[in-house]
């Protein structure tokens, strides 16, 4: 696992910053996970489990987000090896943001709080890095968010009347 891991780490998905030292400090605080397909990995809403996050290594899972109106399931995206899941929890313990679903067997590297903590404590150089790294996902996350607010605002415009327009 952790060769793979630490390949995974490097890919542009995941925290390709890091030096391949650092990657195996990160990956050595990591625990291999097992999910089989159709199970749920992170549960929307879920304020008890938001301790970790999970390198997804191999398999796809399912990102679904609730819709607030109709309380239906919306799927935002598949994802695959290299992603990363469960960042924000495991940086401010709120409850989690999507549910994640396996859609095949999925193997992946998982991050506890607790080892995180540990990689404060023995590296923080390493653990100030890697720190840094999910902070700029979770930011090109937020602006890719802005714009398609952005498109959505844009089209919401002109889908309203015109003033004076009498079609």
């Amino acid at each position: 696992m952790a060769q793979v891991a630490a390949d995974l780490l490097r890919t542009p998905n995941a925290l390709a910053t890091l030096t391949e030292d650092d990657l195996r400090m990160v990956v050595s605080q990591m625990q291999l996970v097992s999910v089989p397909a159709g199970q749920v990995m992170m549960k929307e809403g879920d304020r008890d489990n938001t301790g970790y996050l999970l390198l997804l290594l191999t398999g796809e899972a399912k990102v679904q987000s609730t819709d607030a109106v109709h309380g239906t399931s919306i799927d935002i995206s598949v994802i695959g090896p290299g992603n990363i899941l469960g960042e924000m929890g495991l940086l401010d313990g709120a409850p989690r943001s999507t549910t994640c679903t396996a859609i095949s067997e999925v193997q992946a590297a998982g991050l506890s709080r607790r080892a995180l903590q540990q990689l404060i404590e023995k590296q923080p150089r390493v653990a100030a890095l890697l720190m840094v790294a999910l902070a700029k996902r979770l930011s090109d996350r937020l602006r890719a968010l802005g714009d398609q607010l952005g498109i959505y605002a844009q089209l919401a415009q002109d889908a309203q009347p015109r003033a004076g327009w009498r079609g």
